[in-house]
């Protein structure tokens, strides 16, 4: 029997609510990728993370799409 060594978890599990119509579009894209669902929507944060420009971002025209 190999000995357990315990390490750190690189990903942190959290719940996250999103529309059905955002949940169809991910299904629909890890299916044509042939990637998991939590690889498709963590590349998706690091691009919006990476390309994001909050001095364009206005409270008042915030909105859900």
């Amino acid at each position: 029997m190999s000995d357990f060594v315990p390490r750190e978890y690189k990903n942190i599990p959290i719940t996250v609510r999103i529309h059905e119509r955002k949940l169809n579009i991910i299904n629909a894209n890890v299916a044509k990728l042939s990637i998991s669902r939590n690889d498709f929507i963590n590349q998706c944060i690091d691009y919006a993370l990476e390309n994001m420009k909050l001095e364009d971002y206005d409270r008042s025209n915030k909105n859900d799409k």
